[in-house]
């Protein structure tokens, strides 16, 4: 899972023109698709899809913040893979809590919404995956639009597999497992980011003082 960072010099740090390209085709995808999978959420009643469509707004924001700080100093990326990071955390939280909250008020969702789109939103994440694949090692910035785009994916396989689960059973317990699950994954690309960009940080206070 670890970027190369032991070896800074060598580490992608998102100064391509490709790479950007893929970036600003990325956050469009993302855009669009929390605006669909949260009214799809709201309407299904599905905590699984609104935590999802929550994930695909935080990515392009993390991607914005990316794009804004590429060419930057080690300490402003750092920084800002932080913020994202610590973002993330905030979501999985979010997650977690209202899905604890759904188990005492919610009603069964809709399997069939569920299903649809997330169906739609693995192929807006598939096609973000492949774009992004060729950068997936570089710095904490990088690394974390990497990871962000890798958690939607699983997301949507496990909100199908959600989907499968409340049309089985006819209960709402699947969604919010797999919510859980979800809000696990959230927390655990959180702290990777957190870490990396704390080592990323040291190193460039290192440099500063030498």
């Amino acid at each position: 899972m670890g970027a190369g960072c032991g070896h800074h010099e060598t580490t992608f740090d998102g100064m391509s023109a490709d790479y950007k390209r893929r970036l600003w085709a990325v956050i469009a995808i993302n855009a669009t698709m929390f605006a669909v999978e949260m009214a799809a959420g709201h309407w299904a009643g599905s905590q699984a899809l609104k935590a999802d469509a929550l994930d695909f707004f935080g990515d392009a924001l993390t991607y914005g913040i990316s794009l804004a700080v590429i060419g930057s100093s080690l300490s402003v990326r750092a920084n800002a893979a932080l913020l994202k990071g610590v973002s993330l955390l905030a979501m999985g939280v979010w997650v977690f809590g209202s899905t604890l909250y759904a188990v005492f008020v919610a009603g069964v969702p809709s399997a069939p919404v569920m299903g649809v789109i997330g169906f739609l939103a693995l192929a807006a994440n598939v096609t973000s995956v492949l774009l992004l694949v060729a950068y997936k090692d570089g710095d904490a910035n990088v690394r974390s639009v990497w990871l962000c785009s890798r958690n939607d994916a699983i997301g949507n396989v496990a909100v199908m597999i959600a989907a499968l689960g409340v049309w089985g059973t006819a209960t709402g317990w699947p969604d919010l497992i797999v919510a859980v699950i979800m809000a696990g994954l959230f927390l655990t690309s959180a702290f990777q980011i957190i870490r990396q960009a704390m080592d990323e940080k040291r190193q460039a206070m290192a440099a500063a003082a030498e």
